[in-house]
């Protein structure tokens, strides 16, 4: 039986990165299984791993054209496999194949992460005595887990990926038949001619998108968001949602599209219509030379890359959608929850991330499938080079502290097209004053005097608009007894994003009418604001 993955593509390395496929000239009974096992064990949420055997590896690469398996022994091995794989404690059995490539056979098999992990297997299964051990991959590499790794692996028990994860609230025929096979279609795999021949349980339980006894089978999370055409009915707010603000957010005008569907399919008709409708390119001539030229506002590859890493990473748990802000001088993609506890605070500032662990398997190695984002590592990197290419100011990412409830990634607008575009609302968006300090559940106005405004003027070291004078006048009587930014930014009647608190809090801060309960540690998770001595005597004089 195929497995349900291009083996061309797979060869070539596009889809599947070096951690998770292994190249063997020939059958090897002890590394295979160790191997596997480490496939198994998952240890960083990569997903699925794929051996080939019959194919020699040079510098990391399959070398074509292909060694070759025999054939006529591909069931002689399937049986010895059989018994290795009940060796492994608690048993694994991965999907085996032969597949036919440059003229010859190769045997494919895939390991799919486990659901009962941690696997332990014999350091070699042919040997008389067996010595079990804990493997897991490190970059190219099958190893032996050394004591921290070891404990680390017996922590990650049973904690399964929500999109890896079953869900009995559905059933098989959630998950569309037609929808899976326009995919195996889409990226040329054998399995689909297969497909046909197969009952839907078969084709959802060989793509590892269902599991379970036949009288007990429950599809995964990750089938019913990618091959269910409405997975809200699941998954509560599963779209992306996208808006633009012609005016900036505190304007009145604004152009909303919502996105909904298969989550691939929302990616897809997102990308398409930011690419229609919003990107625009501008050829410049430059003065001495023959050829001018040509840049965007926003280019392609760096928005595609953050709205599929969003979808990529994105918590369904929580009942919030993907927003995307088309503000008049960059793009805001905002996903929740927020990025891995793995990534520190300081590569995040740095704009360097990297998580120790992905939240969604399943759902980036079908996504990677359709080509729709890239290889692990890769997201950060693409955006940064798409920008500079452009010519773009760097892009920014940010986070609630430590709470990780919520990430964004902002892209700017080419400076040419700022200058292009015209001044903004006053002060607006080219000090950073009022861009994203009016989205929320009420616009709050304290309605102070000239002399009020005149005082708070006084202490800040920028230029900010009345509105936010206002709020923050509201923010220092508050702050009078310690409170914390969600419910600075709630009593203020704004959502507590990093944006509304840059725009309203920190000029307060700047400007010595407010302080931290913890000043030597900023991004405490228990950070606090109070009203200083000159913020109170601001007050006074006020009220006065």
């Amino acid at each position: 039986m195929n497995i349900p993955i291009n083996i061309e593509t797979l060869l070539a390395g596009k889809v599947v990165e070096s951690e998770r496929i292994e190249f063997k000239k020939g059958w090897n009974p002890a590394t295979t299984m160790r191997t596997i096992s480490a496939f198994a064990n998952d240890f960083e949420n990569l997903g699925s791993g794929y051996l080939v055997v019959g194919i020699e590896e040079e510098n990391g690469m399959s070398k074509r054209p292909v060694f070759g398996f025999p054939p006529e022994q591909f069931d002689a091995v399937q049986k010895e496999l059989l018994g290795y794989c009940n060796l492994i404690r608690p048993a694994y059995f991965p999907r085996v194949s032969l597949e036919e490539i440059d003229g010859k056979h190769v045997m494919l098999i895939w390991a799919t992460a486990g659901s009962n992990r941690p696997y332990e297997a014999p350091k070699d299964v042919t040997a008389r005595n067996k010595d079990y051990h804990y493997y897991i991959r490190r970059y190219s590499n099958t190893v032996q887990t050394n004591r921290e790794q070891s404990q680390e692996l017996l922590s990650l028990t049973a904690n399964i990926p929500f999109d890896d994860r079953q869900n009995p609230r559905a059933t098989i025929d959630d998950i569309s038949l037609t929808l899976l096979q326009q995919h195996l279609k889409e990226i040329g795999s054998r399995f689909y001619e297969e497909s046909s021949k197969l009952t839907h349980r078969e084709v959802c339980v060989q793509m590892n998108l269902a599991e379970g006894a036949n009288e007990h089978t429950f599809p995964k999370n990750v089938g019913l968001l990618m091959f269910n055409e409405i997975p809200e009915h699941f998954f509560p707010s599963t779209q992306i949602n996208l808006t633009e603000f012609p005016e900036g957010l505190p304007g009145k005008e604004f152009i909303e599209k919502n996105f909904i569907g298969t989550i691939q399919q929302q990616l897809k008709d997102a990308l398409a219509y930011l690419k229609s409708q919003v990107i625009k390119s501008k050829t410049v001539k430059i003065v001495g030379e023959a050829e001018s030229k040509t840049f965007v506002n926003y280019p392609f590859e760096a928005i595609e890359e953050a709205l599929a890493n969003a979808v990529y990473h994105k918590n369904y748990e929580i009942r919030e959608p993907i927003e995307v802000r088309v503000l008049p001088d960059s793009i805001e993609i905002i996903s929740f929850g927020g990025p891995d506890p793995s990534i520190r605070e300081d590569d995040l500032d740095r704009g360097v991330i990297r998580a120790r662990r992905y939240r969604n398997r399943r759902i980036g190695e079908f996504l990677k499938e359709l080509n729709l984002t890239e290889g692990k590592g890769t997201g950060i990197p693409t955006i940064k080079r798409a920008l500079e290419n452009n010519g773009s100011p760097p892009a920014k990412y940010d986070t609630d502290g430590g709470n990780r409830r919520f990430f964004i990634v902002e892209i700017p607008i080419h400076p040419e097209f700022r200058a292009q575009d015209g001044a903004q609302d006053g002060a607006q968006d080219e000090k950073g004053n009022l861009r994203g300090s009016v989205e929320g559940k009420t616009q709050v106005t304290a309605h102070l005097t000239a002399q009020g405004r005149a005082q708070v003027t006084a202490h800040l070291k920028e230029e900010v608009s009345d509105l936010v004078i206002d709020r923050i006048i509201m923010t220092l009587k508050l702050c009078e007894t310690s409170k914390s930014r969600t419910e600075i930014l709630e009593n203020i009647g704004l959502s507590d994003r990093y944006n509304n608190f840059k725009a309203n809090i920190i000029p307060a801060l700047n400007g010595g009418l407010l302080e931290m309960t913890i000043s030597d540690k900023p991004k405490s998770g228990n950070q606090k604001y109070r009203t200083t001595e000159a913020g109170k005597e601001t007050l006074r004089r006020e009220n006065e």
